[in-house]
C-alpha cells in the first residue's frame, strides 16, 4: 500500500465496516457487471406501474426515520408485457418533503420481494427510494421531471452518480380500491448498487474534510452543484451525500436529492440563511478554494459536455415548454459564466469562502 493511502486511511479513521476484508479484483469486476446491468436502469424508457397500499395510513406517518412499513402491491409489466403483481412494503422517507406543510403526498421507499420481482424491471432490487409528486397538480409534476434532469446531468459527467428511472405511477388506495392519482415519479438507484458499479462500497464516515477525499471527484461534485444551483448538501454531515470507498482507501463523494436546487426551483425551496444568498437561483461554489488554473481541468470537462447536457432538456418529453425553457436557460447561464475567464474567477475564486470542509 502506498504511503499516501496509508496516511489517508489513518486520517479517515478506517474501522467498523471498513475492517471487512475486500474481495479480490475479479470478484469486484463481477459485482460491477451485475450492478451495471440491472434491468431497471438498462433503458431510459419511462416505466409505467401501479402501486396499491393503505395510503391513508401511509400519509399519516410523517415521522422522520419512521420504522413503520405498510404492505402493498406494485403491478408492472413482466416478460411478454403481461402484468405482474409484486408484493412490496412501502414507507415514508425524507425530511423536508416529508413535512405535511410542504407536501400533501410524501416521498416513499419501496421494499421489493426479489423472488416475486423476477422477470420484471425490478428484478434483483431490494429497497428503492421513489420520488413522488408532492402535490397533486401538473405544476408539481414538472418539478419531479426537472429534478430528474439533475440526476441525468450527473450521469453525463461521471459514472460515480446515482442513476434514476423516470416513471408514470398510478396510486391506488388498497382499503377502498379507489385510484388516487396518476403522476410522474422516478426511482433512485440504491446506494450500494452505485458503490458496486465503482468497485467500492459505501463508507458511513461523517466529519470528513476536503483533504480526506479524492480531489478530482470532490471538485467535480462541487462544480456540478454550482451548475444546478444546489447548496443543500454537506459532506461533513453526510447530508445528501454518500462516500464511496475503494480498496485503496480512496473516498469519492456522490450527491443526491436535488429538489432544492435552482434547476428545480419549487415553491418550498429556500437556501440556508448562513449562506447569505437570497434565492436558490443564486449560485454559490462551496468546494475547496483553488486558483483558476487548478479549477480549469474540471471546468473544461463541463464545457465539453454542454451540448449533451442541454440536450437532456429537449429529450424530456414530459416537460412543458415553459419549464423546459426555464431549465435550459438556467443551465445556459452557467455555461455562459464558465465561457468567460473573468466571470469564472469571480464565481469560483473571488467569492470562494475558505474552509476545510463542508
Amino acid at each position: 500500500m502506498a504511503l499516501g493511502t496509508i496516511l489517508l486511511s489513518v486520517a479517515i479513521g478506517v474501522g467498523g465496516q471498513d475492517e471487512k476484508p475486500w474481495p479480490g479484483a475479479e470478484e469486484l469486476r463481477k459485482r460491477q457487471g451485475v450492478a451495471e446491468n440491472l434491468p431497471l436502469f438498462r433503458t431510459a424508457e419511462p416505466l409505467v406501474f401501479k402501486l396499491a397500499a393503505d395510503f391513508k395510513s401511509l400519509n399519516r406517518d410523517r415521522k422522520v426515520d419512521s420504522p413503520k412499513r405498510f404492505p402493498g402491491v406494485l403491478t408492472v409489466a413482466g416478460e411478454g408485457g403481461q402484468p405482474v403483481a409484486i408484493p412490496v412494503q412501502a414507507s415514508t422517507r425524507g425530511k423536508l418533503r416529508l413535512a405535511r406543510k410542504v407536501c400533501s403526498f410524501p416521498p416513499l421507499r419501496v421494499q421489493f420481494s426479489k423472488k416475486e420481482a423476477k422477470g420484471t424491471a425490478f428484478e434483483s432490487q431490494g429497497s428503492l427510494k421513489l420520488v413522488t409528486h408532492c402535490e397533486n397538480t401538473g405544476e408539481y409534476e414538472q418539478y419531479v421531471l426537472r429534478e430528474s434532469l439533475a440526476y441525468k446531468i450527473a450521469n453525463v459527467l461521471t459514472p460515480a452518480s446515482f442513476r434514476i428511472r423516470v416513471a408514470r405511477a398510478t396510486y391506488v388506495d388498497s382499503t377502498t380500491g379507489k385510484t388516487l392519482t396518476t403522476r410522474a415519479s422516478f426511482f433512485i438507484e440504491d446506494q450500494n448498487t452505485v458503490a458496486r458499479r465503482m468497485q467500492g462500497r459505501i463508507a458511513l464516515l461523517e466529519k470528513r474534510l476536503f483533504r480526506h477525499l479524492d480531489q478530482p471527484s470532490l471538485v467535480r461534485l462541487a462544480v456540478f452543484q454550482v451548475l444546478i444551483g444546489n447548496t443543500d448538501y454537506s459532506i461533513h454531515a453526510l447530508h445528501n451525500v454518500r462516500l464511496i470507498q475503494d480498496p485503496q482507501g480512496i473516498l469519492r463523494p456522490v450527491a443526491y436529492d436535488f429538489d432544492s436546487s435552482g434547476l428545480v426551483n419549487p415553491p418550498y425551496a429556500a437556501p440556508d440563511r448562513r449562506l447569505q444568498i437570497s434565492s436558490v437561483l443564486e449560485r454559490r461554489y462551496r468546494g475547496p478554494c483553488l486558483p483558476v488554473e487548478e479549477l480549469e481541468p474540471t471546468v473544461a470537462e463541463f464545457r465539453a459536455k454542454k451540448a449533451e447536457i442541454l440536450a437532456l432538456c429537449d429529450a424530456e418529453a414530459g416537460l412543458t415548454r415553459r419549464h423546459r425553457d426555464a431549465a435550459k436557460d438556467y443551465l445556459t447561464d452557467f455555461f455562459d459564466i464558465i465561457a468567460n475567464e473573468r466571470r469564472t474567477k469571480l464565481l469560483f475564486v473571488d467569492r470562494c469562502r475558505p474552509s476545510a470542509g463542508i
